[in-house]
């Protein structure tokens, strides 16, 4: 994708975090920006602070888990813009720590509802629109440096199924000699607040059992809030994933320090040999 000045750009998991960022970088190309998060106060915020500079913005309270609020979504785009371009499924979540058997069926539920199904139902909804304007476009889908490294937890189960996703994704479309590039977003350590995404878990999921005692809880939570505070900062992962676009690219991994991690993990599996354990890579 070559032109993107009054194209739309639809983010999810907009008014923060990697999602702002993102949302930023189009406007600074000149795009129209739909914005959507589930957090509503952060969302109007955002969707002010936009307008106040002059971009052609539109905000839509979207709780990405739910099949009929992307539909929803996708309407008032259309309705307010006539088309879209790009589509950053972006929302995501954080938690649940602690070994895997130990999480409820309410951890496994939000966190793949949000991290997995939201991706799944922005692909479903919005590709199909792009297919039929004929337009260039792309899809870009935010997974994680845990999707290529060994697994962890319920977020790196998500997370490798969203590379799988935009992999499968973006063969298909390549068969079809479609105009629609895809992108698969595995950042490392960026400084955002998915460490606290527990603010916006529905209370019909909500915990009731921890699954470490609160020391060991604590301690990986204050382990992880220090690399999140150290880590890359938004912009310069969206301007990874904007040269990603436009470039045409599949892979957009944004720590090259670790890309130990990914080649040790292919190397064990071609060779046959157990992984390394690590926690945080």
């Amino acid at each position: 994708m070559k032109d993107f000045r009054d194209r739309v750009a639809v983010v999810t998991g907009a008014a923060s975090g990697i999602g702002r960022g993102l949302a930023e970088r189009f406007a600074a190309e000149g795009m129209k920006i739909v914005l959507a998060d589930v957090e509503e106060d952060a969302l109007r915020q955002a969707e002010a602070e936009f307008r106040e500079k002059g971009v052609d913005v539109l905000g839509v309270r979207t709780d990405v888990s739910q099949p009929e609020e992307l539909e929803k979504l996708a309407q008032q785009t259309l309705d307010t813009f006539g088309a879209v371009h790009v589509v950053c499924n972006n929302a995501g979540v954080a938690g649940a720590w602690g070994p895997t058997w130990a999480n409820t069926l309410d951890d496994w539920n939000w966190i793949i509802g949000v991290n997995l199904w939201g991706v799944i139902h922005g692909v479903r909804v919005f590709l199909p629109i792009m297919l039929e304007q004929g337009d260039e476009g792309h899809i870009v889908n935010t997974a994680s440096l845990a999707g290529l490294m060994p697994g962890r937890g319920i977020y790196g189960v998500t997370k490798q199924a969203v590379v799988a996703l935009s992999e499968s994704l973006y063969t298909d479309l390549k068969v079809a000699d479609a105009k629609i590039g895809v992108s698969v977003l595995c950042p490392g350590w960026v400084n955002t607040n998915i460490i606290d995404a527990g603010r916006n878990r529905p209370a019909d999921l909500a915990r009731t059992v921890d699954a470490l005692p609160d020391p060991q809880r604590e301690q990986i939570e204050k382990t992880v809030r220090d690399l999140l505070k150290t880590g890359l900062q938004p912009a310069a992962v969206a301007d990874q994933v904007f040269e990603a676009i436009r470039d045409d690219k599949l892979y957009v991994i944004t720590h090259p320090e670790m890309d130990f991690i990914i080649r040790e993990r292919f190397d064990n599996i071609l060779s046959r040999t157990n992984p390394t354990a690590r926690l945080f890579g």
